[in-house]
């Protein structure tokens, strides 16, 4: 906001998932930081927590986890008359999906740098998508900044946590995989695939 030349309003948000094991020291060191940059935070509690792993008892949480957490984002982001939402994914998370896609559904797909909703009427922005969890963790690490730890039980323990430690594997054996596949995505002949048969042509 310092340095951008037009001027716009800024919040944070947390969606509070009500996980019983979630630190309250934590919390309060995360507002205490963003009460210190001025910024208005604000703190949406819901029951995802018991939704998913208690009424819906699900082995492979995340993608509801993800809705349920989007749309409650997207509600306080209306709310609060706000029409962008910054998310914090990164290059990593843009390779891992694409493999999580690829391996589970079948299909070559990510998330986008931009994306406008239609039904909220909400643009999806995601700053961080060029730039590696390494050096995330490395600027959080630098400029001391509050890190809050995962209390999900799946934690780890999931999809997306085994295609993390694939591209890991691969990394040692191929240095460059990890940038050759998020480059893959905006390559010019990214569309050099398979064309669906055209019954016409039989």
């Amino acid at each position: 906001r310092i340095f951008y030349p037009k001027k716009f309003e800024l919040c944070a948000i947390t969606i509070d998932m009500g996980f019983k094991d979630a630190s309250v020291a934590e919390k309060q060191t995360l507002s205490a930081y963003i009460a210190e940059l001025g910024v208005p935070y604000y703190v949406v509690d819901t029951d995802i927590a018991e939704v998913i792993f208690e009424a819906r008892k699900e082995s492979n949480p995340c993608s509801l986890c993800s809705k349920m957490r989007r749309g409650a984002l997207n509600n306080k982001a209306i709310e609060l008359g706000f029409n962008k939402l910054a998310l914090g994914h990164h290059a990593d998370d843009v390779v891992q999906t694409m493999l999580l896609s690829l391996l589970y559904e079948g299909r070559f797909s990510t998330f986008q740098p931009v994306s406008f909703m239609d039904r909220s009427g909400i643009t999806l922005i995601r700053p961080f998508i060029y730039t590696s969890e390494s050096d995330v963790k490395g600027a959080a690490n630098k400029l001391n900044l509050p890190v809050l730890h995962n209390p999900c039980p799946a934690n780890k323990h999931t999809q997306r946590e085994y295609v993390n430690e694939l591209v890991k594997r691969l990394t040692k054996e191929v240095p460059y995989a990890r940038e050759r596949m998020l480059g893959a995505i905006y390559h010019p002949e990214r569309a050099n695939l398979w064309q669906k048969p055209d019954k016409s042509d039989d």
